[in-house]
């Protein structure tokens, strides 16, 4: 029986490769999946070997090429592509297994059973002789140097999302750090038991030994300083057997130190070290003798505990009756320098997998990479939003700025009040037309009546979801008593997605109360808005007409009101030419948006990186900077217009405010402005409601969609639960709550 430890396996289970990859590659378009049908298969064959279970030399290969193939998919592919991959934890092979949707979950398993198989093969060698030793001594630095690499390389990228309830703890830090020193301890025992057996000097195997122990130590602290959950995942006799291990080398360096002394005459420091073996001899075996732990340990402890003590004995002895030299106390005693002789040796396939595809078909080559891929959809997103939000967004809060402060002046209304003393204006005669043609006030009942039946549906849908959820803790209660299931309550587990029904219902709320803002709006203008839609001559009948003057028979008073009212209407036409402008500058950038196309000179960077490099998308950062700058004129076009349009309506509002002074008591001209600009005004809150409307149509659409997913989401609980019962799993650990059940959020 071997007194050393060997990492078990993790074991996995058949994963739908096929499916997964070409949905993705099918989503992303750019290519068809029937492209990839042979690297698809080929990634399908060399899981086979590589992710480890069997104890054979030949499976090392098996692995590495695994390994490296997976460092090429995952520069092609993003870490989650929506395939399951399961692996039961390493030292519950019989446990749960832990599902995740993540490529890197799976890299990391595949080199912990590398690092795992490595550690196996030690443990099967025959340490009777050198060459034996040496071979397990080589396994062991491979093993510690592939969970080295691990650690350092891959544990850093793999993130959880929320969704993942449970996570591998035997892929956490600590752990696989604990692991590490623990088999370099045990190489660095292997080159303590090939300098024993030829017979090296008494000083160097007692600095061998003191490395071991010093090994031993760095495993046992880093397990005890791991999270409680972490540590409690070791089988019971680890930590003992490590423990033991420990005490174990620092009692042999003191015994063969104990030999130099006496080599040297020096028989109190003999004793003394003897003295300093024996306590830690005892620490050895009575940490072995309660931890349970193998037979061949606990007899190594036993044995090296007798010869000490026979030592100690004899050593005592000759020093009273004979050398009566004084004994150093423990403390006094001069630390034993180290030689450690070992060291974490990545294998060579790992620090360069290029290596070991050679001239294999790297998998997935052809494929343009993800980290490329996503760069162009940053781009283009951003670009989008740079258009959206800072140019047309722009010219829209400007425009609303512009008409917001003619209403105010009841502008152009007060001017065409006096051009046209009789009749109505072009422009106002074109948006009564407009909303006469809509059938505005049906079209605005109509959609209030829509907006009122996608509310209600989404409400049905959300207390549907929630019946189902009520009828999930019903199952879950009677299942409870029934079964004596032990787990966590339905309403405890089932927290985040009730929390989200409440958001969802507040949301509903609230959208209720727009709703209803809408509705008071809609009472409020309906008659004016309803004017609209008459006829012309009914329509010019109900504005108030003035009498016109010929340009001669004014007075100087009415002379100089004209000469204001031209200023304003030069005003106002300017207004419009920037308004023309400001939309012609938006429509370029849009079509200049449209035809922008990044694609192919992010793929020209992709291609100039190393073959197996992780692409990602902030290495094109400079490209996508640069792309996005010949956006900037649009950006800087759009400041001088928005200052443009600041001094224009000032100089508006300085040409009303004399238009007005120098007309102040005409009330027949009063009140036609009050009468066109009531019509005007109509007209602009006939499209605010109508935006507002459409606004509502498309929320209660959009969420009506994320209420569905959530209710299915419902559905995948209550029949798992009602799967559970009938199955009367009752040695179920905890309860899957719905996030679990579906791995999928519904934002």
């Amino acid at each position: 029986m071997s007194n050393l430890l060997s990492i078990p396996f993790k074991r996995t289970y058949p994963v739908e490769i096929k499916e997964a990859t070409r949905k993705y590659i099918f989503d992303q378009g750019g290519a068809h999946p029937d492209e990839f049908k042979e690297d698809i298969r080929t990634w399908q064959e060399l899981r086979k070997d590589g992710v480890g279970g069997v104890v054979h030399d030949n499976r090392l290969e098996s692995s590495l090429l695994y390994h490296a193939q997976l460092v090429s998919i995952l520069t092609k592919l993003p870490t989650d592509i929506q395939l399951s991959i399961s692996y039961a934890p390493a030292f519950s092979p019989a446990a749960i297994p832990i599902t995740l949707r993540n490529l890197l979950f799976e890299r990391a398993s595949v080199l912990f059973n590398l690092a795992a198989l490595y550690s196996q093969l030690g443990a099967a060698q025959d340490r009777s002789a050198a060459e034996g030793i040496k071979r397990a001594a080589t396994s062991y630095q491979q093993a510690a140097g592939t969970l080295a690499y691990l650690h350092s390389s891959v544990l850093p990228k793999l993130a959880y999302t929320p969704d993942d309830e449970e996570i591998p703890l035997d892929l956490s830090s600590d752990f696989i750090k604990g692991l590490e020193w623990l088999m370099l301890a045990q190489a660095q025992e292997c080159t303590w038991q090939l300098a024993k057996i030829s017979q090296y000097r008494n000083s160097l195997i007692a600095k061998i030994a003191t490395a071991a122990s010093s090994v031993y130590h760095s495993a046992m602290n880093t397990f005890r300083e791991a999270n409680p959950s972490v540590k409690s995942f070791l089988p019971s006799d680890w930590l003992p057997h490590i423990e033991t291990k420990e005490h174990h080398f620092a009692a042999v360096a003191e015994y063969r130190e104990s030999m130099v002394e006496y080599e040297a005459s020096r028989y109190g420091g003999e004793l003394g070290r003897l003295e300093k073996a024996q306590l830690e001899a005892k620490k050895a075996y009575e940490v072995a003798r309660r931890g349970k732990i193998s037979a061949a340990v606990l007899q190594d402890a036993q044995s090296l505990l007798e010869t000490v003590k026979k030592s100690e004995s004899r050593a005592r002895r000759d020093n009273d009756l004979i050398y009566h030299q004084d004994v150093p106390a423990p403390s006094a005693l001069s630390p034993i320098q180290e030689t450690r002789l070992v060291t974490s040796t990545v294998p060579k396939g790992l620090l360069n997998p290029e290596s070991v595809i050679g001239t294999r078909h790297q998998l997935f080559s052809q494929l343009a990479g993800w980290g490329a891929r996503e760069a162009v959809n940053i781009y283009n997103h951003r670009k989008q939003n740079l258009v959206q939000e800072r140019i047309a967004d722009i010219a829209q809060e400007l425009q609303d700025q512009v008409d917001e402060e003619l209403r105010r002046l009841n502008l152009p209304s007060a001017l065409e009040a006096l051009e046209r003393p009789i009749g109505l204006p072009p422009s106002l005669l074109q948006k009564a037309e407009e909303v006469r043609l809509e059938d505005g006030p049906a079209k605005i009942e109509a959609s209030v009546d829509d907006v009122k039946r996608l509310a209600h549906q989404d409400l049905q849908i959300l207390d549907e979801a929630l019946d189902i959820l009520d009828s999930e803790a019903s199952e879950d209660e009677t299942a409870r008593k029934d079964l004596g299931l032990s787990r966590l309550k339905s309403h405890e587990a089932n927290i985040e997605l009730i929390e989200k029904a409440n958001r969802y219902r507040s949301i509903l709320t609230q959208a209720a109360e727009s709703d209803e803002l809408v509705r008071q709006k809609w009472d409020e203008w309906e008659e004016s808005i309803t004017e609209l839609t008459l006829d012309e001559a009914t329509l010019e009948a109900s504005v108030p007409s003035s009498t016109g003057t010929s340009t001669a028979q004014l007075s100087p008073q009415g002379k100089q009101t004209r000469q204001h009212a031209r200023a304003l209407r030069a005003k106002l036409e300017e207004l419009e030419t920037l308004r023309q402008d400001r939309d012609q500058l938006v429509h370029r950038a849009k079509s200049l948006a449209a035809a922008d196309d990044i694609q192919a000179r992010i793929m020209k960077a992709a291609s100039g990186f190393e073959r197996l490099a992780n692409v990602t998308p902030d290495m094109f950062e400079d490209i996508s900077d640069e792309e996005l700058s010949k956006f900037d004129k649009f950006l800087v076009e759009m400041g001088e217009m928005e200052r443009r349009q600041q001094d224009i309506v000032a100089e508006i509002q300085n040409l009303n405010k004399q238009f007005l002074d120098s007309r102040k008591g005409d009330p027949v001209i009063k009140d036609r402005e009050n009468a066109l600009q009531a019509l005007d005004l109509a007209y602009f809150r006939y499209r605010e409601i109508t935006r507002n409307l459409d606004e509502g149509f498309k929320f209660y659409n959009d969420l009506a969609g994320i209420l569905i997913q959530f209710k299915e989401v419902c559905k995948t609980a209550l029949r798992s639960m009602q799967s559970l019962s009938s199955l009367s799993l009752l040695m179920t650990p905890t309860r899957p709550t719905l996030l679990a059940l579906t791995k999928e959020s519904t934002a």
